[in-house]
């Protein structure tokens, strides 16, 4: 009976330990962010402000706004991926401010000199908070929501809230299963997180803008494709051949859409 217990409590010690082995595994999978001192300074070939902005539950968004030399159009908010942090994706802010508009690009909680832990529903509460900290903050009538592969979720789920002047979406996926990387893990690993794209856009009103590439590995082309029935006629799903997961602003084809949407 005493080995009998002693196996029963082994086994029941085991699952645990694994458990929460998968759980850190999961998220780390999904959150991959690279942390940064809060006295790191950014550098970037244009201006910019940062901004530490405090939730209603006392964590800390850090921001930057990015401003064009000349007098703006409108501000876009950038919504970036699931991988390191500002230092990376504000140097892609510049493929907007030449257009003429201002850019406003925040970390998820957790990354670079944000505080707290990110998680799928608490990304979707900063997003709505930080839109209306923007809406405050500037002037600007025309406000354009950008979200890139995981943060494709994060604005079309704020879209659909407050309905932009424009959703722009770059190697979006319909759900976050169906992204290549987790396809094959998904029967292992119990993910809670959806980040569902297909859930929102049909309760998007704004036109919507798709960009992909046809070899992206990360993201599949025909992941993204699966939200074209929820696509508007005004909408459209722009194609990069060759085009990667990581890589699409190195194709002309790439900044002529920006340049003809905004």
């Amino acid at each position: 009976m005493n080995r009998l217990k002693k196996a029963f409590l082994t086994a029941i010690f085991i699952l645990f330990i694994a458990t929460i082995t998968s759980y850190m595994f999961r998220n780390k999978l999904i959150f991959q962010a690279v942390k940064l001192p809060h006295d790191y300074q950014f550098v970037f070939d244009q201006p910019f402000e940062e901004y530490f902005i405090t939730t209603p539950d006392d964590n800390s968004i850090n921001a930057l706004w990015f401003k064009p030399v000349k007098k703006a159009k409108g501000l876009v908010i950038y919504f970036h991926g699931n991988a390191d942090n500002l230092q990376r994706w504000g140097q892609y802010a510049i493929d907007i401010t030449q257009l003429g508009y201002e850019v406003l690009m925040i970390d998820y909680r957790g990354y670079g000199k944000s505080s707290g832990a990110p998680a799928e529903e608490i990304l979707y509460k900063d997003a709505s908070f930080i839109y209306q900290w923007a809406r405050e903050k500037s002037d600007h009538k025309k406000i354009v929501l950008y979200g890139r592969s995981l943060g494709s979720a994060v604005a079309s789920h704020l879209a659909a809230e407050v309905n932009p002047a424009l959703l722009i979406l770059e190697t979006p996926f319909d759900e976050l299963k169906g992204a290549n990387i987790l396809r094959h893990l998904v029967m292992i690993l119990p993910f809670n997180a959806t980040f569902s794209n297909k859930e929102m856009l049909g309760k998007v009103t704004c036109k919507i803008i798709i960009i992909h590439g046809t070899d992206d590995w990360v993201v599949s082309l025909k992941s993204a494709e699966r939200l074209r029935p929820l696509l508007k006629e005004t909408d459209q799903f722009i194609i990069i051949p060759d085009g990667g997961h990581r890589n699409l602003r190195k194709f002309p084809l790439y900044h002529t859409t920006l340049a003809s949407v905004l």
